[in-house]
This record gives C-alpha cells, structure tokens and sequence, in this order.
C-alpha cells in the first residue's frame, strides 16, 4: 500500500512538473511575405500559430484551410521578452521561420534549419527578421 501511494505521489510531481513547463501559444500573425516552414512553402498572409503540446505547433493560415505541424525546440533567453514575435531567417527573398517567442516568457521555440534552408545559405547572407504577433 505504502509502495503504491509513493508511486502515486511520484506520478502527480512528475506531472505537475510537466504541466508547469509546458507553454501554451495562441497567437495570430499577419506575414507580409511567403515563407518556409520544414519542407511547405506559405503564402504572405495571416496566420495563427497555436501549441498542440510542448513541442508541436500548429500553424494554420487564417484565409484558406492549410494546417502544417512542425515539431520544435525549446530555446531560452536570460529574460523575459517584452513583445510576442516570430524570428525568420531571411537569405535573398525566401524567409525561413526559425523561432516564435511569447511576451512574458524566457522560453520560447526554435524550429530546426531544414536541408533547403542549408542549402540556400550557401549563396546567400542570413539576416534575420522579426515580426510582431498579437496574443
């Protein structure tokens, strides 16, 4: 009895631990230019940008009915970031998505450089650009 309690109680902290970490986006963004996530090219346009779990997002175009899943990294910052932004790494005229940070939070969400974007950076400088998103 005693070994199933302290089991249970494991169980809950781990969870608890779990759910305390987890970050929740909700947010909606009005992308001026195409852009590129995993191996979907994305027309200029708005978007909302949601959390499935603490890894996965949810990227859905507000004027059509695509979804793209893309799974990411956590990344911190020393501080909290003062606005809710999504990072695109820009080589000539395509736009990489690279990043989505969330006001208030240290912790935010870098997707993974894709084979296409590696294989851009070759010919071209990285700049990076960054867009303002409403919570």
């Amino acid at each position: 009895m005693k070994r199933n309690l302290l089991l249970f109680a494991a169980a809950l902290a781990l969870l608890v631990t779990t759910a305390a970490s987890a970050q929740t986006i909700a947010l909606k963004v009005n992308v001026p230019f195409g852009f590129i996530v995993n191996r979907a090219t994305l027309p200029a346009g708005e978007y909302s940008v949601e959390s499935v779990d603490d890894r996965v997002l949810a990227i859905r175009s507000l004027t059509s009915s695509t979804t793209n899943l893309v799974i990411s990294n956590s990344c911190e910052m020393t501080k909290p970031v003062g606005q809710t932004k999504l990072v695109f790494h820009r080589y000539g005229d395509r736009y990489f998505l690279n990043q989505i940070w969330v006001e208030g939070m240290s912790a935010g969400h870098q997707l993974p450089v894709n084979a296409r974007e590696k294989e851009v950076a070759k010919d071209f400088s990285m700049q990076e650009v960054m867009l303002l998103a409403k919570r």
